[in-house]
């Protein structure tokens, strides 16, 4: 899946992880619309990735059948980004 954010940034994140118990997608926290600063209108939380997979001001989903690299992906950062594996960089 892809996410598409404001100004052309996008984060992949395969489908086996969306279905994670803690992934959610949030429009709203503690009873009120989220605020532009935490992402308004609808921000994706993504906890077992690093923070690049988490994001804010989603304007849109797109499900491929095929991995497409998100925004910092195509800059060198890992396409998995399991922080318990270190994956922070490409190699």
């Amino acid at each position: 899946m892809l996410a598409h954010s404001e100004q052309g940034y996008t984060a992949n994140v395969p489908l086996s992880v969306l279905d994670d118990d803690d992934v959610m997608l949030a429009d709203i926290f503690d009873g009120k619309p989220l605020d532009p600063e935490h992402g308004y209108p609808l921000r994706l939380l993504v906890p077992k990735r690093y923070f690049w997979k988490s994001a804010k001001w989603i304007r849109g989903l797109e499900f491929l059948d095929h991995d497409q690299l998100g925004f910092w992906e195509r800059y060198g950062y890992n396409n998995d980004a399991d922080p318990w594996k270190e994956e922070r960089f490409s190699e």
